[in-house]
């Protein structure tokens, strides 16, 4: 038996914890929208969520490749995989927190994150070993930035002309003699219809985005580990795994996040949440047909807050999403530092 088996399946086994908190974490980017202007119900909403996941796995090959040989060069054997390990627990650990907070951050930053930090804690034990930070400004951090602004600005933008669309049906529509408007509860009902594709989307979106994070790694592992001879070719059965436990984990939900996102940012109507997922799902097929790995956690809500600053600057609820905004720019170093913890705890086992 090949010796480092052990090693590898502890890689992916803690790559199936992340992955099913990743789902659960993240439930809220596909379902909170639709759920808080009543577009579907709770459990219905989870599982198309699942489902779109599912599904949107299998397109996220050119994600997977990026974080499978784009973010550390860890050394083959055993210290590398060591190196994966803690990066990913660090990952696990920081998502953990953020949910009992109900704070939604990326637990794509997370997951990226901890490997720099665990891959810069092994160099700083002398293990050998680089971090790719030209790999990382160009397909991190950048788009990173890029993503949210994006979002936001393409939000608002869609909200405004949706405005404008029905302001301008309803007078071509209105009553001559008593120049009332038409009834709002048809339009409503129509944005619902539509909301409930737009999360169809926004699921599979996320699919595209957040399992093949997942599949990347279990690529880094079998690479590390001496068990294949590429690490950018995925095995058909890490597409099936990586999806279905994403989707377990996405249909467990993640109440605490779904109340943020839903409720306390803005109060969203029908229409404004199709503008805000529709936004939010293109902007995430865009980045994974480019092998991007944006989160879907700040792309969603920056779409939020630009759907909701249409209607006035105030209706924003600022404080929260200065709170959510904080929490984007921790991520980054509070899973370096836990995958760093990590690395230190697990090195005498690895």
């Amino acid at each position: 038996m090949n010796e480092l088996l052990i090693p590898v399946l502890a890689v992916i086994i803690a790559a199936m914890v992340f992955d099913y908190t990743n789902g659960f974490h993240d439930a809220a980017n596909a379902i909170a929208t639709s759920v808080s202007t009543r577009a579907l119900t709770p459990r219905i909403a989870l599982g198309i969520a699942a489902l779109g996941n599912f599904v949107g796995a299998h397109f996220g090959a050119q994600v997977a490749k990026t974080v499978g040989s784009g973010i550390i060069t860890p050394p083959e054997g055993e210290a590398g995989l060591g190196i994966v390990f803690a990066g990913v627990v660090g990952a696990i650990a920081w998502n953990l927190l953020t949910w009992y907070f109900g704070i939604p951050s990326s637990s794509s930053h997370a997951l990226i994150g901890g490997l720099v930090g665990a891959m810069l804690g092994a160099i700083a034990f002398g293990v050998q070993g680089e971090v790719l930070w030209g790999g990382i400004v160009e397909k991190v951090v950048i788009p990173m930035i890029a993503s949210p602004a994006t979002g936001f600005i393409l939000g608002a933008l869609l909200m405004l002309a949706l405005l404008w669309a029905v302001y301008l049906l309803a007078k071509a529509t209105a009553k001559k003699k008593t120049g009332r408007f038409f009834h709002p509860t048809p339009l409503n009902r129509f944005f619902r219809i539509m909301q409930s594709l737009s999360a169809v989307a926004m699921s599979v979106g996320h699919g595209m985005q957040d399992a093949a994070k997942t599949m990347g790694i279990i690529v880094l592992a079998l690479y590390t580990g001496g068990f294949q001879s590429s690490n950018e070719h995925i095995p058909e059965w890490v597409f099936w795994t990586s999806a279905t436990v994403l989707a377990l984990g996405t249909y467990a939900g993640g109440w605490r996040i779904i109340r943020t996102l839903g409720r306390r940012v803005i109060h969203l109507d029908p229409m404004a949440g199709f503008a805000a997922e529709s936004v939010a799902s293109g902007v995430l097929f865009t980045a994974a047909a480019y092998g991007l790995p944006i989160s879907t956690t700040h792309t969603i809500t920056s779409a939020i807050m630009g759907v909701g600053a249409t209607k006035k600057f105030s209706a924003v609820r600022w404080g929260v999403a200065g709170n959510i905004v904080m929490a984007w720019v921790l991520t980054f170093p509070g899973a370096a530092l836990a995958a760093i913890i990590a690395y230190v705890l697990v090195r005498p086992i690895f």
